[in-house]
């Protein structure tokens, strides 16, 4: 058997559902960007770009 990469607790076990995951929270960071001149804008523009960053950086430790 092959080893497998502990995967966290928030976030899914295979590619297909993590790239989901990752597309729709990049689109809600493009939508908090638009609106960047309001604070709710910029809120959700930040937490939604760091669970992006959170997001990817488990997607890359996902097997096929």
């Amino acid at each position: 058997m092959a080893p497998t990469a502990a995967v966290p607790r928030f976030y899914v076990g295979n590619r297909r559902d993590g790239s989901r995951l990752l597309s729709s929270a990049l689109v809600i960071t493009g939508a908090g960007l638009i609106r960047s001149d309001h604070p709710l804008g910029q809120a959700v523009a930040l937490v939604a770009g760091l669970l992006s960053l959170y997001w990817w950086l488990c997607y890359r430790k996902l097997q096929n």
